[in-house]
């Protein structure tokens, strides 16, 4: 293992508050009477249904799937009846088509359930075809399709993998328990997608807060040719792909580009453990780890989940609300999302559940920008954030664009450190959208 610290230049140091759930283990959730699973869990085409109200399915069972490649199909996380399918709003905000499920308590599991055999003996477009068919998307957060990420064009040539176990955002501790309970799962996914790419190097990248992490996947990996554990320094936002990928290969994404022009691909830990857990027992995504956490929850814990599980349910099996809940947020509290009921389900992007008091929740006033450009040293991108939003709020978004807007990866680093509170992030992201619309309709 390499004892050099990794990193990439600005960035911000806010308070990790990890320590509340890092040393929780992961529990088994009390299993939901009903789950609300979305037929659009991912980036790309919604999924169809392949059931119909009041048909029986079991734990396992496809449930929804499109023909397109950018997209996944998705799963009964039980088994019981269909009881509705019908609109109902996600952590995301929007309201898409979903497959309403009355558990039976029983759990049977469905037929085509089955281990995929050792990856040694999977070709690469066996395993490709098992992710796709498993319904697997980037669990981090992003919900990309992982067989597209795994499919690059020919004319892209990867020789790198990094995992990605930064886990940066404060709060959030559910892709540490992954590595420190489940390391063969690690192994076993990361195996199966050097495959797939057919590289031979791979990087396992992990913040230095959780030296703990980094022996017990040292100690999984040791003798393991082509894979090497790299510690990262704590940073926000260390986690996010191009900044790792800078850090630890020194190479650097154009802008507009995707990892795959530099040779890299990058997968969330929790992913690739998944992976690992569809080829050892066959069972496609359809739980996931999610770290429940915040001042308003009175017993945070790092809960196993079925996918379609209300938040509420969720935070009722951490105590419930220990005060008056002020904000809750779906993923961190740095790039997270607003929830305004706690009656969403969770998804397969769903890697944290954050409630906050009212305190805490408190939006400070904001004043004029003092041009001190903090924001500008703490971009990790090399933007100018107090610019774009000056441009963004005047609706100049000709200007923004000048600026590089689309290039914000909106990790909420310059809105955290501006001394006059300005939200340059939320602007920013306004305007980036434009943007992007803009570019869209002109194609």
């Amino acid at each position: 293992m390499s004892t050099k610290l990794f990193t990439f230049k600005g960035g911000v140091h806010p308070p990790t508050n990890k320590t509340i759930t890092q040393n929780v283990p992961i529990e088994n959730a009390v299993d939901p009477e009903t789950v609300v699973i979305p037929l659009s869990q991912h980036i790309g085409a919604p999924c169809d249904p392949l059931v119909a109200v009041g048909d029986k399915v079991k734990v396992g069972q496809k449930i929804g799937e499109s023909k397109a490649f950018v997209s996944v199909p998705v799963h009964s996380s039980v088994s019981g009846t269909v009881k509705k399918i019908e609109q109902h709003y996600v952590p995301g905000g929007s309201k898409v088509n979903c497959i309403v499920i009355e558990s039976d308590g029983k759990y049977d599991v469905h037929e085509s359930v089955q281990p995929k055999g050792e990856v040694e003996n999977l070709t690469k477009e066996e395993i490709l075809s098992i992710i796709k068919e498993a319904g697997m998307a980037g669990m981090g957060g992003a919900t990309f399709p992982t067989h597209v990420k795994l499919s690059p064009p020919k004319d892209k040539t990867i020789d790198v993998l990094i995992v990605n176990g930064a886990e940066c955002e404060p709060y959030l501790t559910a892709d540490h328990r992954i590595m420190l309970e489940k390391p063969d799962l690690v192994l076993l996914g990361t195996k199966a997608i050097m495959k797939a790419l057919g590289v031979n190097k791979c990087y396992i990248a992990i913040e230095k807060n959780k030296p703990d992490a980094i022996k017990i996947l040292q100690k999984e990996t040791a003798n393991k040719e082509g894979i090497e554990i790299i510690p990262l320094e704590v940073k926000y936002p260390q986690g996010d792909e191009k900044r790792i990928i800078n850090a630890i290969t020194g190479r650097v994404v154009p802008s507009g580009g995707l990892p795959m022009e530099v040779g890299c691909v990058v997968e969330n830990v929790g992913t690739v453990a998944t992976i690992g857990n569809v080829i050892k027992t066959g069972m496609p995504l359809i739980q996931r780890v999610v770290t429940v956490s915040g001042s308003a929850v009175r017993n945070p814990k790092n809960l196993y989940l079925r996918i379609g599980t209300s938040f509420k349910d969720a935070i009722e099996q951490c105590g419930g609300y220990k005060e008056e809940l002020g904000k809750l947020i779906s993923g961190g509290p740095m790039m997270g999302i607003a929830q305004f009921t706690d009656e969403v389900p969770v998804i397969k992007g769903t890697s944290g559940i954050l409630a906050f008091s009212k305190k805490e929740a408190d939006i400070p006033e904001s004043s004029n920008c003092i041009m001190c450009g903090r924001c500008v040293e703490a971009c990790p991108v090399n933007l100018m954030p107090y610019k774009i939003s000056r441009y963004a709020i005047q609706k100049n978004f000709e200007a923004a664009d000048e600026y590089h807007a689309a290039d914000c990866i909106e990790c909420g680093g310059c809105s955290y450190i501006c001394p006059a509170k300005r939200p340059l992030k939320e602007t920013i992201s306004v305007s980036k959208k434009e943007i992007l619309a803009r570019r869209k309709k002109a194609k």
